[in-house]
């Protein structure tokens, strides 16, 4: 905490809010599990269960694949990626549902003037039917996903690329992130994070020092003054 308070003030007002999707937008993770679990016995390759997620989560699709593949190529490993996302999606569809308190933050930040962005590896169809189905897309300043040649994280492009689209400084940013490679990214951009412990323990958020808080959902930022949008 110290740190953070040296390096990054935890409690200067935000700015601009932005948010991961999968996993933060809304608590889906254990869908993308099961289709990743199905694509690998599909391949014959190997799958962690417990650990895949926290180690790829917030990388591009591209980014995940191609290291199965070596010789592939760049259309073949879209393609296999292309089959995980159709799995995810038909099973998850129905069960679309916004994380708690997340629209009570978004409605907050909107009254208060503050943008918002969304920062996500998912591709384009995974988006749809996350922002549409809400129908949050049009509440949001801009979209950033590897599908417009940003790469995944924990390269910090796309919250730079969202802060710079907002006409804000990184360090008035807040970032909303399930996964280490999305904490890793916003220090890597000079913007805090806030993680939520939708697919891992706080324990797995110990090591960052531009983490201002840890909650099980958005319900739980009620004391963080950073979030009072003075």
């Amino acid at each position: 905490r110290t740190m953070v308070a040296k390096m990054m003030p935890s409690d200067r007002p935000a700015r601009a809010l932005i948010f991961d999707m999968d996993g933060t937008i809304v608590d889906n993770m254990r869908f993308h599990d099961d289709a990743w679990e199905s694509w690998h016995v599909a391949n014959e390759l190997p799958f962690d269960r417990e650990t895949f997620s926290a180690r790829t989560a917030g990388m591009a699709l591209a980014e995940i694949v191609g290291p199965y593949f070596p010789h592939a190529t760049a259309d073949e490993i879209a393609a296999m990626g292309d089959a995980k996302e159709a799995l995810y999606r038909e099973a998850y569809r129905p069960h679309v549902a916004a994380t708690a308190g997340l629209l009570e933050l978004m409605a907050r930040a909107d009254a208060a003037g503050v943008p918002m962005a969304v920062g996500t590896a998912a591709p384009p169809d995974n988006i749809e039917v996350v922002l549409d189905t809400l129908g949050l897309r049009q509440r949001f300043a801009t979209i950033v996903s590897p599908s417009q040649g940003f790469r995944g994280k924990p390269h910090p492009d796309m919250f730079l690329a969202a802060a710079e689209r907002m006409k804000v400084d990184p360090a008035d940013c807040i970032v909303f992130e399930d996964a280490p490679l999305g904490v890793e990214a916003a220090r890597r951009a000079g913007m805090r994070a806030v993680a939520l412990l939708t697919l891992l323990g706080p324990e797995g958020f110990a090591s960052y020092a531009n983490l201002i808080a840890s909650v099980p959902d958005f319900t739980a930022l009620d004391g963080l003054s950073a979030l009072r949008f003075a």
